[in-house]
């Protein structure tokens, strides 16, 4: 097993997690919008693109033989299979991009948030809930997007994504969007002046008053 990363690093790592419908996607694209100085993690997948879907914008669209050398090479910090496709984060991304002067996001699921957490120990874990598993569905169900079973699997795996609710520092329910935002950004701000973040940013203002 791989021992966690020591190095002070200059920008917080957020990981933001929600069943399948609960306005994940969308809240942090609102965040991204407000808060320009945090950059989001571009996820690697096998799944094929949904209409407008771009690559290298919403994924790296990869093909399964692709993705498995990948994972052998030892390319992720963290992946998993959801619904028969494999989804996965670029570790030397995230490495790189943590000791620039920004924040990095990823929007993963709770078992990819685990293995981030073996090895970033201060990542700031956010856990996005559906007001109710009746407004799940009916999101689910809007948007278009899947099939009738597809949908039931997924509003069938939502218990098991909601019973890791309790394993991250920030819960948000959404139920109203722009509260939901205001909370998001809530975390955002507070985590940029916590001890451990400002203990390295303002290293020499510090140092002045010793």
């Amino acid at each position: 097993m791989e021992s966690p990363v020591n190095v002070q690093m200059r920008g917080n790592l957020f990981v933001v997690v929600a069943p399948s419908g609960a306005g994940k996607t969308s809240l942090v694209s609102a965040l991204l919008e407000q808060e320009p100085n945090i950059k989001l993690s571009i996820s690697y997948t096998t799944r094929a693109p949904r209409s407008g879907e771009e690559h290298a914008r919403y994924y790296h669209f990869v093909p399964r033989e692709d993705f498995e050398k990948m994972i052998a090479a030892g390319d992720f910090l963290e992946h998993a299979s959801v619904y028969g496709n494999y989804y996965g984060t670029s570790r030397r991304w995230i490495d790189n991009e943590l000791n620039g002067d920004h924040d990095v996001l990823l929007e993963i699921d709770w078992q990819g948030a685990a293995q981030v957490r073996k090895l970033f120990p201060h990542m700031v874990g956010i856990f996005i809930l559906p007001p109710s598993l009746a407004e799940l569905r009916k999101r689910l169900e809007s948007r278009g997007k899947d099939s009738p079973e597809t949908i039931a699997r997924r509003t069938a795996s939502t218990r098991e994504d909601i019973s890791h609710v309790l394993e991250f520092e920030y819960i948000i329910v959404n139920d109203r969007f722009e509260a939901a935002l205001t909370d998001l950004r809530s975390i955002v701000r507070a985590a940029r002046v916590s001890r451990a973040q400002q203990a390295v940013r303002l290293a020499s203002l510090l140092d002045e008053f010793k």
